[in-house]
């Protein structure tokens, strides 16, 4: 599209950059603009059922962006540009244009709409300011091209006593500076000069290079990843019952049935002998008998029950009213030999509401989907109907699930690429209950529920994902109704406060925590069952083991971590000064200097972030295990050797041949791994039925491996 034509200015003179009237007044806000039938999204890749011509004109005062967004999770965003000062209305929409569409600056790359967003909320807070300074003679309001080098300075003496945040700061000076880069597509006013030049403008910012984002607390984690099992596994099946029921109980009072008079009072009469022969009361609401939720059940109108109101009243004298409305679906989970919960009622501000009861179900299937599986949130967001695969072997066994969604970090594509992951059988099972919890014809998985408040038919969307901002709410929510349900309840396992505040859990956690648990408590285990390592070699072979997920590398790192506190450990213990084996002289030499680098640099165990730079720069290549620690050296290793993501060769543990490589450092507890291992393989020769001789064989060969070894290294006899 032809660029508007645009008027010389001088750019050193008095007002240089501003384009408008040449008799010194300010344009009228509601004058026209060559620009205002341009459809402002021409350029950008748009959401499959999402029309050109339904998207916003330069004209008007909000354009809306989320036709062009295509992570689905991403929240409703617009431009308001009602939040501008008139006055510099028309060169902000200029501006925001060409971000969008229109012509890029020489080596510009067209920026990401949530980028967009961020920009322009500086650049309105930026104006408004500038509206409130002192115009020049002659002119109704200060413009961009009457801002002198001082100007921008006192605007910064703003920004630091408004924002104590430099991260935020930066932000707004750099959205700023965007007003000059994009100068060229500015008629109506422009900044006349690059602030970046301006001395005293920017702040130093060093962005550390670890990820700096907390995991979930163990104490925190481990209730709320049970709890979250318990409501995928147990409770999950009373929950969609009682969904299905309202869901055909919702359509039967948008369309209800044609019936006769008799066949309705022939039903409301069995309805009503039911309650009154067992006492039920009927359901209430606010006091009142609920005749919506009544004729919904009946498959008629509020109108046709209103007519037959007396009978209503004479069973409720009878069999009373209740304070809720509960859904006649059967409670068949059992929490400590009694139902979980005496039924779902349709209070949407109670704990047992379907409302409440759906949120936290989806907020538990989030917690075990994101937490084994590695995913982040926005690929979390993008799981779609029909997005399990199970293999299984020929006995019919599930031996691999197997999730496909949307990756979007690294990619070139901005409306991400399609990727796979590995995932464990509680996280399969997650998105099998999700796949019931939204209706059939909703394919995103994590869309709004149809229970949640204010959720109506006609303005739910089933093709747009609840935003984090949505899912730590949720996350809120359902660890309070946990600690709720526990007080009512008389449980313990409640979610502690953390520091002596109820923890606020994020979508960013899980994936961090994950790797914390890989790289710290291989083979360990949480909530009873869930192997780390077993769930490490799964993840691993599917998408969230390669370079472009990032995953591996946040492994690799916690691995580093971990093992630069065990090494400064060993060193402050003096244990590395008796260490025994074939590379027992290598390793003392490589820790020795390590800690003298430690301690020159004043580093703490507890100081993470100057212990991953110290490994990253200094590693000394030792890898301590259960039965040996590792004194690496390419040249002399037996075992398959890998390549990590920052390029430097690592041996590969699991494939370690401990008894005949020379590059084999025993500790203490190595030794005494050794030795316990002696003593099981003893038991299991005195063990009755003798064991066959092949395997007996096998087994006396190996202990005599094993004592002849440490009787080399370590002068003990066995």
């Amino acid at each position: 599209m032809a660029t508007p034509a645009r008027t010389a200015a001088d750019p050193t003179g008095p007002g240089a950059g501003r384009l408008g009237p040449a008799d010194g007044t300010d344009s009228a806000a509601g004058s026209s603009h060559p620009l205002d039938d341009v459809l402002v999204l021409h350029q950008r890749p748009l959401r499959p059922g999402s029309r050109l011509q339904d998207t916003s004109r330069f004209r008007d005062d909000r354009w809306h962006l989320q036709p062009a967004m295509p992570q689905r999770q991403s929240g409703a965003k617009l431009l308001d540009f009602t939040s501008v000062p008139t006055a510099h209305r028309s060169v902000i929409k200029e501006f925001s244009y060409a971000m969008l569409s229109g012509e890029l600056p020489p080596g510009e790359r067209r920026k990401t709409v949530g980028t967009i967003k961020q920009i322009f909320g500086c650049l309105a807070r930026f104006t408004r300011w500038l509206d409130r300074q002192p115009p020049p003679p002659g002119h109704a309001a200060r413009h961009l091209a009457d801002l002198t080098g001082s100007d921008l300075l006192e605007f910064q003496r703003v920004l630091i006593s408004a924002k104590p945040n430099l991260i935020g700061r930066n932000n707004e000076r750099s959205a700023i500076r965007m007003l000059w880069h994009y100068r060229d597509s500015l008629t109506s006013d422009r900044l006349p000069f690059d602030p970046q030049h301006l001395q005293g403008w920017s702040e130093p910012y060093h962005r550390p290079p670890e990820n700096r984002t907390a995991r979930i607390p163990e104490p925190v984690l481990g209730p709320v990843l049970a709890w979250s099992l318990r409501f995928v596994d147990d409770f999950a099946a009373d929950i969609l019952a009682a969904d299905e029921f309202w869901r055909t109980h919702r359509q039967r009072r948008a369309s209800p049935p044609r019936r006769s008079a008799g066949e309705l009072d022939l039903a409301l009469r069995t309805l009503l002998d039911v309650h009154i022969a067992e006492r039920r009361p009927l359901p209430g609401h606010q006091g009142d008998i609920n005749i919506t939720f009544l004729a919904g059940r009946l498959g008629c109108t509020r109108t046709a029950l209103d007519r037959r109101r007396s009978q209503l009243d004479r069973a409720a004298a009878i069999a009373g009213i209740a304070a809720e409305s509960v859904l006649p679906t059967p409670i068949t989970a059992h929490l400590d030999g009694q139902p979980w919960i005496e039924g779902v009622n349709t209070n949407q501000a109670s704990p047992t509401g379907l409302s409440s009861l759906a949120r936290s179900l989806q907020a538990a299937c989030y917690v075990v989907i994101a937490f084994l599986s590695g995913m982040r949130d926005c690929e979390v967001k993008h799981l779609r109907r029909g997005c399990l695969r199970t293999l299984r072997d020929l006995d019919g066994n599930a031996y691999r699930h197997v999730v496909t969604s949307m990756a979007f970090k690294g990619e070139r594509d901005p409306g991400g690429v399609e990727a796979t992951w590995v995932v464990g059988a509680p996280a399969a099972r997650a998105i099998e209950v999700l796949h019931r919890l939204q209706p059939p014809d909703t394919s995103l998985l994590f869309a709004v529920l149809p229970t949640s408040q204010g959720n109506k038919p006609h303005t739910r969307t089933s093709d747009t994902a609840i935003s984090s901002a949505t899912t730590n709410d949720q996350l809120a929510g359902f660890l309070t109704w946990i600690n709720t349900y526990c007080a009512a309840t008389g449980r313990a396992d409640t979610v502690p406060d953390i520091d002596g505040r109820p923890v606020r859990l994020t979508t960013r956690q899980f994936r961090r925590t994950l790797a914390w648990f890989i790289a710290r408590r291989p083979g360990g285990a949480i909530a009873g069952a869930i192997a780390y390592r077993h769930q490490a070699i799964g993840m691993f072979e599917g998408y969230a083991g390669t370079s472009e997920s990032g995953f591996r590398a946040e492994v690799e790192s916690e691995q580093a971590l971990a093992r630069g506190e065990h090494l400064l450990a060993m060193i402050d213990a003096h244990q590395h000064d008796q260490l025994a084996g074939p590379a027992a002289a290598d390793a003392a030499q490589r820790l020795d200097g390590f800690g003298d680098l430690a301690r020159f640099q004043g580093v703490v165990i507890t100081d993470e972030r100057r212990l991953q730079r110290l490994m990253r720069r200094e590693d000394p290549a030792v890898y301590p295990d259960r039965y040996v620690t590792c004194v690496h050296k390419h040249a002399t290793a037996l075992c398959q050797q890998h390549r990590d993501t920052d390029g430097q060769l690592r041996p590969q543990l699991s494939a370690c041949k401990p008894l005949s490589c020379r590059n084999v450092a025993l500790t203490g507890d190595n030794v005494t791994a050794w030795r316990d291992e002696i003593d099981h393989i003893d038991h299991e020769l005195d063990a009755r039925p003798t064991l066959a001789p092949l395997l007996a064989h096998q087994l006396r060969a190996r202990r005599t491996e094993i004592t002849g070894f440490l009787d080399r290294h370590t002068g003990h006899q066995s």
